[in-house]
């Protein structure tokens, strides 16, 4: 048999801003304020890491924390 050539696709390069929102808006993320959480979820339901987001570590751990509260809460959905 004869062995198959994988074909390499080039990568997209995700453009991540460079400062943090939280910071240059000076807030924090907190879990009534949806809309501006919704930002850092995904169409399914994911949260965005801070490597695409741009977000410091400080403000991702607390976006987390905020995001799940908010879902338990049902102010955001688990499922886009």
């Amino acid at each position: 048999m004869a062995a198959r050539k994988t074909v390499r696709r080039p990568r997209r390069k995700i453009i991540v801003p460079k400062n943090c929102y939280f910071c240059t808006e000076k807030k924090s993320p907190w879990f009534s304020d949806t809309e501006t959480l919704k930002r850092f979820v995904t169409d399914r339901g994911k949260i965005i890491g801070r490597a695409r987001s741009g977000i410091c570590s400080m403000h991702q751990k607390r976006l987390t924390v905020g995001i799940k509260h908010a879902r338990h809460l049902a102010l955001l959905s688990f499922i886009g």
